[in-house]
C-alpha cells in the first residue's frame, strides 16, 4: 500500500536512530504510528484500509494506547463497537481488564499499530480469550517482520498487514 508508506514517511512516523522496542529489542528504526494516527487524514486511510478485514466480525478490540485511535477510527468505518484491552489491571475504579461491550461469544477483530515479536498483540488475545470472544485475526498497520506472524500462527490467528518493515524501508 504504496500510498500510506508514503503518508507514514512524510508526517514523521518513519524515526532513524537507535530505539529500544516494546519487546525489548534494539533497533536503527522505529515506527511511531502514534504520529499517524493523531493525523485524521492518515488514520481515515488506516481506518479504510481495515475495514476490508471487518467483515463478519461481531466487534473491533485493541490494546491501550497505540491501538485505540485505529479501533476507535474502525469502528466509525465499521459501525461495529470496540473494546479497549488495558495493559495491566488498575487498583481504582471497576479494575477491568477491558472497557466496552461484552466480548463472551463475539467475533472479536483485533487491531494493532505495530507488530514486532507480537507479544502485546498475544497479551491482548488471551484477554479477549479469556473473557470468551473468538479471535482469529489480527489487523496491523506495520508488521516490522520480526517474528510476530509466526507467533501469531501459533495461537490459530492470521496477521494481515497494511504495510511491511520492508515497503518503509525500501522508501528510504
Amino acid at each position: 500500500m504504496s500510498e500510506l508508506v508514503d503518508m507514514l514517511i512524510s508526517c514523521g512516523a518513519v524515526k532513524f536512530g537507535k530505539f529500544i522496542l516494546t519487546s525489548g529489542k534494539e533497533s536503527n528504526y522505529y515506527i511511531d504510528i502514534k504520529q499517524a494516527s493523531t493525523n485524521p487524514e492518515i488514520l481515515r486511510m488506516i481506518a479504510e484500509e481495515m475495514k476490508k478485514y471487518a467483515e463478519g466480525y461481531d466487534m473491533i478490540a485493541g490494546m491501550e494506547l497505540g491501538a485505540v485511535p485505529i479501533a476507535v477510527a474502525l469502528s466509525l468505518a465499521t459501525n461495529k463497537p470496540y473494546v479497549i484491552v488495558r495493559k495491566e489491571t488498575k487498583a481504582h475504579g471497576t479494575r477491568k481488564l477491558m472497557e466496552g461491550g461484552d466480548v463472551n461469544g463475539k467475533k472479536v477483530l483485533v487491531v494493532e499499530d505495530v507488530t514486532t515479536t507480537g507479544g502485546s498483540v498475544i497479551k491482548t488475545i488471551e484477554i479477549l480469550r479469556q473473557n470468551g470472544a473468538e479471535i482469529d485475526r489480527v489487523v496491523t498497520v506495520v508488521d516490522r517482520e520480526e517474528g510476530a506472524r509466526e507467533r501469531l500462527t501459533e495461537h490459530n490467528v492470521e496477521l494481515v498487514p497494511l504495510v511491511s518493515a520492508t515497503e518503509i524501508l525500501k522508501k528510504r
